[in-house]
């Protein structure tokens, strides 16, 4: 039988999230693990939900401190400073979704007015490595020499965060005339997918489901877009497949894809691959990262990753109508579309 998290579930989760956040604010993957951006993002976001506000702006703050001039954060980080140099656009962009989700759920200006200079920066950072067909390239080196290749996944979520971090602009009545047209772009090309837009990446889950996810394709289209490969990438009962030709399952992509069929309009579909997730779940409230079949062997080797609690209580929310920011992900009109 369906069901979703009691609250002794999530507060048990949001709890091992903050058990393993370090003192500065940091929240890696696991104990004497990286954290990179985007995931930390993540993370900080559930919390949020889970009322755990006072944790979140830690984390907040922990990327304030470590921002570059020109908006960047380094793709990985330790706890004794930088693990992996280049600079995901991707990864950069994701503080505005973060901000966005976190205004919606507090109601708090000042935290939106303090943040609003990360954000754009931020973003004056990710479109600088715009196309001029609207794709964005994936990152810069550590030298700041552009890669030469999109993602669709990477435009996917950009595409997003940029639509987030206009509403956060919109919200404190800042004129940024130049951002609609590049958003409009980029919605776009994820929507459409021109040939030599994007690298291809087809055997990856994260490819099928975020231009849904994301709020680029919509309506009829998206639930033909994700019925499309539903097949190739739903272990039925089990979850959700990070590569279409192996046998593993991952809480992460069960919860986000869970998500983006809210978004398409077929909530039972999304109930029950979030009910899935609940193999993957721990006695203390942690989450393995995913699941290889038929053995039911974890992997990595027994990882349980902050990000896949996250995605669980991000999924939650989605579903049950918790909180403020519940619809972020699956009502897309609620952003503007640039």
């Amino acid at each position: 039988m369906s069901r979703l998290l009691t609250p002794a579930e999530i507060d048990l989760t949001a709890d091992s999230i903050v058990d393993w956040q370090l003192p500065n604010g940091m929240i890696p993957w696991f104990p004497g693990g990286h954290a990179d951006p985007w995931n930390h993002i993540e993370a900080a976001m559930a919390l949020a939900t889970a009322g755990r506000t006072d944790a979140a702006e830690r984390a907040y703050d922990w990327l304030v401190g470590l921002q570059h001039e020109d908006g960047s954060w380094h793709q990985y980080y330790t706890a004794e400073g930088v693990e992996q140099d280049k600079f995901d656009a991707n990864v950069i962009a994701y503080i505005a979704t973060g901000v966005w989700h976190h205004y919606l759920i507090t109601g708090d200006t000042g935290f939106l007015e303090s943040m609003f200079p990360v954000v754009d920066r931020a973003m004056a950072f990710v479109f600088e490595l715009q196309q001029p067909r609207g794709e964005i390239l994936w990152a810069r080196h550590a030298d700041g020499t552009p890669w030469s290749f999109a993602l669709l996944t990477g435009s996917s979520s950009m595409y997003h965060s940029a639509r987030a971090a206009m509403a956060a602009a919109r919200e404190l009545g800042i004129e940024r005339p130049e951002w609609p047209d590049r958003i409009a772009r980029l919605g776009e090309v994820v929507r459409e997918r021109p040939e030599g837009a994007f690298a291809p990446k087809n055997r990856w889950a994260m490819d099928w489901y975020y231009p849904v996810l994301s709020g680029a394709v919509t309506g009829q289209a998206a639930l033909d877009h994700l019925r499309e490969r539903y097949d190739a990438f739903v272990m039925e009962g089990l979850g959700v497949r990070c590569v279409s030709d192996r046998p593993w399952v991952t809480t992460a992509e069960t919860c986000e894809c869970a998500m983006a069929f809210i978004a398409a309009g077929d909530r039972e579909t999304a109930r029950e691959l979030f009910d899935t997730t609940y193999t993957l779940r721990t006695d203390d409230g942690h989450y393995f990262t995913g699941e290889a079949h038929p053995e039911k062997v974890h992997f990595p080797a027994d990882e349980q990753s902050t990000y896949s609690s996250a995605a669980v209580l991000l999924a939650d929310d989605a579903l049950a109508l918790r909180t403020p920011a519940a619809h972020l992900f699956s009502d897309h009109e609620l952003l503007p579309a640039h």
